[in-house]
């Protein structure tokens, strides 16, 4: 006989005994599916550049037929280009003895060129202050690792300039050089954004500092290239306490401040951006249920709530589109605790497929224009397997969480109605995050062109504990009724599907592994399928499709005519 409680609940794991219904309607489309997940981003910009960060990038360009861009720290930097945790380097401004500024753009141009050859396109944050331009230089290295307080990072990079028109110059040359080298063109299709987290000690100095080193380098951008797409700010958190009146004054600057750099009203933005983070904790033990990871979706969803409130303030601002330029499930890729250990296995993919579409449904709620979701994860080179940092890949192998992202590639055209009889109300999840009964989600997706129907069902709860499988019944309806049959993929993340973590683990976590080894690892980091594709008989442009789900299981159907 079973009694402890939480015995109780692994016994149900892999029992189908939560039944749900989920309809799609193929043809009742809610306009163009907005294609968010295509941006990533990381501390360290050199990584791009070794063997492995250059294999992700490319595995990055392939995601799917939307542009992916990367947005990275320290670009200006000032060092030798060699990578660690939580920082990078280029050198691309130094003084010689007499206080003339020194160029060199060739680090730059290796982690620029590296991202456009392998079809990804910069997002590129002007930042950090060189080391001779900082009105406060020393300290400006740091070394950091995962044991060390965070705020050990915070040396003579963070400050303002000593010369607005220095920095202003530095920024006109960089533009400039990258119109002369990738052509205008080019560079247009490319996001520009000034610093990071201003609001934060990223930038130690006042909010009128932070405004006037703004102004100073958008309109060096301009002055370089005036159809440049440039916006921000890039705060931590959303509209609300100290962070809302941050990102307030900064469009209310926007509207109508004088602008530092031109004495003109107003300083014009392409985009706005802030960032949007999770909050999970450790859960200890008691008496009911084991110690355990528990996740908290509602932080995220909050901070773009909030913000979202904030950027309906101004009408003149409110069309602009919004990029949520960090949304991550925590605060820190580079940091380790027990309250991350979601970043191995399923957890972390499930989560990102809740947020980032419950992000989706709130934009549309306020008439925002969502264009970008930022996952801020890369990859460690030398580092362990498995190490239990923020990243996508560990040493080559593709962790399940990239996996959502290839999923989200398939899914292309326009966003139809779809329903869960299993999902969570919008502001239920919102207010609450997903911590009683568990979310099961559906987003599809309607491609006239391709005659492709994709729907992605997650089923999600914050909480790492074992739960009764989904038993889901799909209907799709609203096909073509001139078909007769459509081809089934049944794309899959769980366990035992596109799954590196479970993988090494049932090899015995080993830490040197053989060739053999590596390679079965390489695979099973793909994304895979249930079985082989298979045909269905339509009936009046209707399917149906039995699942079964397990807790923080992806599922992604495929269907083609």
């Amino acid at each position: 006989m079973i009694t402890h409680p939480y015995l109780a609940i692994a016994c149900l794991s892999g029992v189908a005994t939560h039944r749900v219904s989920v309809t799609v309607d193929a043809s009742k489309s809610l306009g163009p599916l907005p294609q968010t997940s295509r941006f990533f981003g990381c501390d360290e910009p050199n990584e791009a550049t070794q063997l492995n960060g250059s294999a992700l990038i490319k595995e990055l360009g392939e995601l799917g037929p939307s542009q992916t861009y990367f947005r990275t720290h320290n670009l200006l930097t000032t060092g030798d280009g060699s990578p660690r945790l939580k920082w990078g380097s280029t050198n691309a401004y130094t003084e010689d003895e007499t206080g003339n500024p020194i160029y060199n753009w060739t680090i730059v141009d290796d982690i620029f060129d590296t991202y456009l050859e392998r079809n990804v396109k910069p997002y590129a944050q002007i930042g950090f202050m060189p080391k001779a331009l900082s009105n406060n230089p020393d300290p400006y290295e740091f070394y950091f690792d995962e044991t060390l307080s965070y705020n050990v990072i915070f040396t003579g990079w963070s400050y303002p300039p000593k010369s607005y028109q220095k920095w202003a110059e530095l920024v006109y040359q960089w533009v400039k050089h990258s119109v002369e080298r990738y052509g205008a063109e080019e560079v247009n299709s490319w996001y520009w954004e000034v610093w990071n987290e201003p609001n934060i000690p990223y930038f130690n100095g006042t909010e009128h500092e932070f405004l006037t080193l703004h102004d100073y380098a958008v309109d060096a951008v301009r002055r370089a290239l005036p159809t440049a797409r440039i916006g921000g700010p890039e705060i931590a958190g959303g509209g609300t306490g100290a962070s809302g009146d941050y990102l307030r004054q900064f469009l209310q600057h926007t509207v109508d401040g004088q602008n530092a750099a031109t004495g003109q009203i107003g300083t014009e933005l392409d985009f706005i951006s802030f960032h949007a983070k999770g909050s999970p904790t450790y859960i200890n033990a008691s008496a009911a249920t084991p110690g355990h990871l528990q996740m908290n979706v509602s932080a995220a969803l909050q901070n773009a709530r909030d913000a979202f409130n904030v950027i309906k303030e101004f009408p003149t601002l409110e069309h602009l589109p919004v990029i949520i330029g960090e949304d991550d499930p925590d605060g820190c890729a580079a940091c380790a605790s027990p309250a991350y250990g979601y970043r191995n296995g399923i957890v972390f993919p499930s989560y990102t497929a809740e947020s980032f579409v419950r992000q989706l449904d709130l934009a549309a709620e306020y008439g925002i224009d969502l264009q970008g979701t930022l996952t801020w994860a890369f990859e460690y080179d030398g580092r362990k397997y498995f190490d239990g940092l923020r990243v996508l890949t560990t040493n080559g192998i593709d962790k399940p969480i990239l996996n959502i992202f290839r999923m989200f590639g398939k899914m292309t055209g326009d966003r139809v109605k779809a329903q869960s009889s299993a999902q969570l109300a919008l502001q239920d999840v919102v207010v609450n995050s997903v911590q009683r009964a568990t979310d099961v989600g559906v987003l599809a997706s309607s491609d006239e062109g391709s005659g492709k129907v994709a729907v992605m069902i997650w089923h999600y709860h914050d909480d790492d504990l074992p739960k009764p499988d989904a038993q889901i019944e799909v209907d799709v309806h609203g096909l073509a009724k001139n078909c007769k049959s459509v081809k089934l993929t049944h794309y899959r993340i769980d366990d035992n599907h596109s799954n590196s973590y479970t993988t090494w683990l049932g090899m015995g976590s080993p830490q040197q592994p053989t060739s053999e080894q590596y390679e079965t690892l390489r695979t099973a980091g793909q994304l895979q399928t249930v079985g082989r594709p298979k045909w269905l008989r339509l009936r009046g442009g209707k399917v149906m499709v039995d699942l079964n789900l397990p807790i923080h299981g992806t599922s992604l159907l495929v269907f083609e005519r």
